[in-house]
């Protein structure tokens, strides 16, 4: 029997990549003995990852698409969305999981 919860942030893969090359490689065991553009590799590497584990991805008890909380505060760019606001939709994600589960027990 499974106990908790699974979340999947859902990042785009453009976005994480672009924050990895601004604060560098070095503290990514998986990126820093490579040479080459900072970038285009985290984003290679990025794209393999996520590629590898997509169906453990949609497995998940909840999905927070980044994206769609932007769209929701009108706009496109998700590296200006604040913690507070990715929190507060994971646990709105949690409780309606919960709910959903609550409803299918009963």
């Amino acid at each position: 029997m499974k106990k908790g919860l699974t979340v999947w942030l859902d990042v785009p893969l453009d976005a994480l990549a672009r924050r990895i090359a601004d604060v560098g490689t070095a503290s990514r065991p998986l990126l820093h003995q490579e040479s080459g553009d900072p970038y285009a590799k985290a984003y290679a590497k990025l794209m393999a990852l996520f590629e590898q584990r997509m169906d453990s991805y949609a497995n998940a008890d909840a999905r927070v698409s980044l994206e769609h909380i932007a769209l929701k505060q009108g706009h496109n760019d998700v590296t200006i969305l604040t913690p507070s606001a990715i929190a507060i939709e994971a646990l709105l994600k949690m409780e309606s999981f919960l709910n959903e589960k609550a409803m299918v027990r009963n």
